[in-house]
């Protein structure tokens, strides 16, 4: 899945869309929102607002040219009115009312967004070998866009985030320190999957204008080098294979069908519900999969086939089927199927 930048989509509070906004930065209307936050805080405006086109090209400007900013304010700035609101709300709402709130619009977004800040620091951090700095550095940053869930509960509860509401609409993370704020582009790719995974097989599944970017498939980072190669997979380059969850990618994508064809691979068990295949694997959990065909032809007249993972320790296809299900094997008994 890839996610685009669509102003209309997130005008009037659709903070789902902000948080998955690629593209260039709105940057007047994001210094805006970084002045206003200031200002909130009760400290006067930054001299300037410096733009860098990633996160780690802010870190890297931090770290090195920008020695006389001042002390940070993200704590003035950002976790003190992010608090207040969090408490008035509490207050005002009551238990059940604050979960309900936070339950339709905050939580839905919390994992993803989540997720995603700390895989771009990882990456930040991959990139500089460790320094502890840094590690400091990120802790100084405002996640913008990716601190759309907390904002989706609380910025239309008043006016005192209106600051960092607009910040996070226009732009990417920012850096506020006494003299100086730092900001930087958000992507320009995006790609995920359905459960909001960082997630893409033919390049970066998030990349920044100035090059910096993450590969992973379903979430789990991986190389660059490593899905060059993914097209070029045999059987034989996955068995042999000694990291068990580049391995699990490897099946993933190669596609656990055609690997047991290509690996003269034979059922352990055939009932009238389908075919149970196993698959060893050393260092990992064996994989157990249930071959079951669609009763309901396709438009063209065909049955389609679909492979069921199921746990490694069940017996039979019946049994298989049955834990889709959530039953037992003796409780499956399906009148007609479809």
């Amino acid at each position: 899945m890839t996610d685009g930048n669509d102003t209309a989509a997130y005008e009037g509070g659709g903070w789902r869309a902000v948080a998955a906004a690629t593209g260039a930065a709105d940057r007047e209307a994001a210094e805006a929102g970084i002045r206003l936050a200031y200002r909130t805080a009760g400290r006067p405006e930054p001299t300037r607002v410096l733009w860098t086109d990633s996160p780690r090209a802010a870190v890297a400007l931090l770290r090195d040219d920008l020695t006389d900013r001042g002390p940070s304010l993200r704590e003035e700035v950002r976790t003190r009115p992010w608090a207040a609101e969090r408490d008035r709300a509490q207050r005002e709402l009551g238990p059940v009312g604050y979960t309900a709130l936070w339950s339709s619009t905050g939580a839905p977004l919390w994992e993803a967004t989540r997720a995603l800040a700390d895989r771009i620091r990882a990456g930040v951090v991959e990139e500089f070998g460790e320094d502890p700095e840094v590690r400091l550095l990120l802790l100084d940053a405002v996640l913008g866009q990716h601190d759309a869930a907390w904002l989706a509960a609380l910025a239309p509860r008043g006016r005192a985030l209106d600051g960092l509401a607009a910040a996070a609409r226009a732009g990417g993370w920012w850096w506020p320190y006494e003299s100086v704020a730092v900001a930087c582009e958000r992507p320009v790719e995006l790609h995920r999957d359905e459960a909001g995974r960082l997630n893409r097989a033919d390049g970066p599944a998030l990349a920044y204008p100035d090059g910096f970017a993450l590969c992973a498939w379903r979430g789990m980072p991986v190389s660059a080098n490593f899905l060059a190669k993914l097209p070029a997979l045999t059987a034989e380059r996955i068995r042999n294979e000694d990291n068990a969850e580049l391995r699990r990618v490897m099946l993933e994508f190669f596609g656990y069908d055609r690997y047991l064809a290509e690996s003269g691979a034979r059922p352990v068990h055939r009932d009238e519900y389908g075919s149970l295949w196993f698959i060893p694997l050393d260092g990992d959990e064996d994989v157990m999969m249930v071959e079951v065909l669609n009763s309901t032809a396709e438009p063209d007249g065909t049955f389609r086939t679909y492979w069921l993972r199921v746990p490694p320790t069940t017996r039979t296809a019946r049994e298989g089927v049955a834990w889709t299900f959530g039953l037992t094997a003796e409780a499956y008994a399906p009148v007609l199927q479809t």
